[in-house]
């Protein structure tokens, strides 16, 4: 990162100032701008496919592709949109090979059909009604098998394995009876159709179900369980090698490792080879070959990068600067991914061989960032001990700006973050988002709390029967941790959390005096609304990290921060898309008023035009200056400034 000629060099003093008020250049435009999402790499021939999510150009994903002369260009032209309304998050929903690409387009969920060679604009080949994701190319019958969704006005959607004709656009169901689907995936023999799928009340990181049959003209036959029938384990990423051999990750053993289909462990690792399947398309593991796996994982919050030789469970480490890893996919011999670390913001790069002589390249770095690397925090890994001495793990990030200091025997105020899921994790890779705070001189602490997936089984179902107690118990275990170390202000503690986040966030608020502010983002105030006016996708998430509903009804209000206003007495501001249908904002909506009723001070900041969470760059922008003004004004950040320079 260049240093501006303008800037200070290392060596020269800093300028006192309160921590807070330190002026910036990581400012929310940047944010939308200098580093745009990447995710849902794939292969294809000589080319290599991803998503490009541009939060400048009206939220747009634009699939892109790299052919085999290195040339980078743009495959959807104004005003398309790669996204798919299946169980509402989406995820990777196209599909390509040498001639087309198909993909859904965000607007009307049809999906489309672009020639790569022609050049001309994509063209819908199904009608408006149906949403799709997970798409793949069945090229012996002309088709395209994809997970289906069908909306219905006095029931719950219905959610199938679809055949999709690409001459005449009919859709036929291949698979149905099963309330989820994912991972349809054709063997290299175009013989076999595998997939995962599962039934309420379970998540897909609870317990899933891989199965597979023959894949004939007349659709599917012999079907077989090939793994998840003791409803025990969740399946992940079903994937064919080059010679027909099908392999899954499961968490049988409670670390998420990758198995054949015979149920035996490629290898054995106490390390996640897997993510929660919040969206489709995700992908940890490709094969390079019928001997060789390219694979990621995570450890102890960190990623890393590697080889799995087939035969022999052998697993090289390849290492390098980045420690955020996603979206793994082998393409003419090397393993590709979405890499970043603290200091660098996403890219996709490969790693052109494994061993002693492995070698990284960036093939596409789409930042535009120009910051000293002075003002990028740098994540401390820290584990610290929380209720009944279990040990939990965050990030810590000091406030850090080349330019600026905190004055003379001052403490910062802390940020806590609570992710979302609450099967959800955070890792160390640059999040600008997080820059803006640790910039301006807040603290943050980045908790993954207990129920995080990252760290095994075990501790992911830490929260069953136990959301709204021990995430919120790890949020306060965390304050203290480093307010004994003298890192932050313990009388100046801040908590943000979006959807899941945001319960944690308006439970830690109202059932302790933590934290003195706090901002919820499409947050959760009442379980029992939340359990009857939410998405299919999550309506019996729940079950397990409530109770039943509504048998364990007492639990649903005893929790819920909406019932229990009297302990709400700080502010709070509340960030709300309005067309959100996984938390709808009626949510907000009735906290605000109890809120104003108490006269204490709130913020409702609502925006039209999103859903769950904010893609637009005039919404993300409006959002983190609302939240920072929000912030300085409880505090009296300004006045608390002149007073230290006084």
């Amino acid at each position: 990162m260049a240093i501006p000629s303008n800037w200070p060099v290392d060596n020269m003093a800093k300028t006192s100032q309160a921590f807070g008020t330190w002026p910036s250049p990581i400012n929310a435009e940047l944010i939308t701008k200098a580093a745009p999402s990447l995710n849902f790499i794939q292969s294809q021939g000589d080319k290599l496919f991803w998503v490009e999510g541009r939060p400048w150009d009206a939220g747009r994903s634009v699939i892109m592709c790299r052919d085999s002369a290195g040339t980078i260009r743009d495959l959807l032209p104004p005003p398309f949109s790669h996204h798919s309304k299946v169980h509402e998050y989406g995820g990777m929903a196209y599909a390509a090979n040498q001639t087309h690409l198909y993909f859904v387009n965000a607007a009307d969920q049809c999906i489309y059909q672009l020639d790569l060679n022609a050049g001309n604009k994509p063209k819908a080949i199904t009608s408006p009604g149906l949403r799709f994701a997970d798409l793949v190319i069945d090229t012996a019958h002309q088709q395209l098998i994809a997970v289906g969704e069908q909306h219905h006005d006095d029931r719950e959607p219905e959610n199938f394995i679809a055949a999709i004709n690409i001459a005449t656009g009919a859709v036929s169901t291949l698979k149905s009876g099963a309330d989820f689907y994912a991972y349809p995936r054709i063997s290299p023999d175009n013989q076999q159709l595998c997939w995962i799928e599962w039934q309420h009340p379970n998540m897909p990181w609870d317990s899933t179900q891989l199965w597979c049959a023959q894949l004939t003209v007349d659709g599917l036959s012999d079907l077989a369980l090939i793994a998840g029938g003791d409803n025990n384990q969740a399946i992940f990423q079903p994937s064919w090698s080059p010679d027909n051999q099908l392999h899954y990750v499961s968490d049988k053993n409670n670390w998420w490792n990758i198995y054949t289909a015979n149920g035996e462990p490629v290898l054995s690792k106490d390390a996640e080879f897997a993510t929660p399947l919040w969206q489709f398309g995700m992908s940890t593991y490709d094969f390079i070959d019928a001997n060789t796996i390219g694979c990621l994982w995570t450890d102890q919050g960190l990623w890393h990068s590697g080889f799995i030789d087939i035969a022999t469970g052998q697993l090289s480490n390849t290492e390098s600067q980045y420690s955020s890893l996603a979206a793994a996919c082998c393409h003419q011999g090397r393993l590709y991914m979405v890499a970043g670390a603290a200091p660098l913001a996403n890219q996709i790069v490969g790693i052109e061989r494994y061993g002693a002589n492995s070698k990284l390249t960036s093939v596409y770095a789409p930042s535009t960032l120009d910051l000293d690397s002075a003002d990028i925090a740098q994540p401390e890994p820290l584990f610290f001990p929380s209720g009944n001495g279990e040990q939990v793990h965050a990030f810590f990030y000091p406030p850090t700006n080349a330019q600026y200091q905190g004055a003379d025997n001052e403490l910062p105020p802390v940020i806590a973050l609570c992710h979302g899921g609450p099967t959800g994790a955070t890792d160390s890779g640059l999040n600008l988002k997080i820059q803006y705070w640790t910039n301006r001189g807040f603290a943050i602490v980045d908790i993954n709390y207990r129920g995080s997936t990252g760290f095994g089984r075990k501790y992911r179902k830490a929260l069953t029967n136990a959301w709204g107690i021990k995430d919120v118990e790890d949020t306060q275990y965390a304050i203290s941790y480093l307010a004994n170390q003298q890192k932050i202000d313990p009388e100046r503690c801040l908590i943000r959390g979006g959807s899941a986040g945001g319960y944690t966030v308006l439970s830690a608020l109202t059932f302790t005096d933590t934290f003195k502010a706090g901002a919820s983002l499409y947050g959760i105030g009442d379980l029992e609304t939340l359990a009857t006016d939410t998405h299919k996708f999550e309506s019996r998430y729940l079950d397990s990290l409530i109770g039943p509903y509504p048998g364990r009804r007492d639990i649903y209000l005893e929790r819920s921060p909406i019932h229990h206003a009297e302990g709400l007495n700080c502010p709070v501001i509340f960030l709300q898309g309005l067309e959100d249908k996984v938390v709808p904002p009626n949510q907000a909506e009735v906290m605000v008023k109890l809120l104003e009723d108490k006269g204490i001070k709130v913020e409702y900041v609502t925006f039209p035009d999103e859903g769950h969470g904010f893609r637009k760059a005039n919404n993300i922008i409006r959002a983190m200056e609302s939240e920072l003004a929000f912030y300085r004004d409880v505090f009296d950040l300004d006045a608390f400034n002149q007073k230290a320079q006084a």
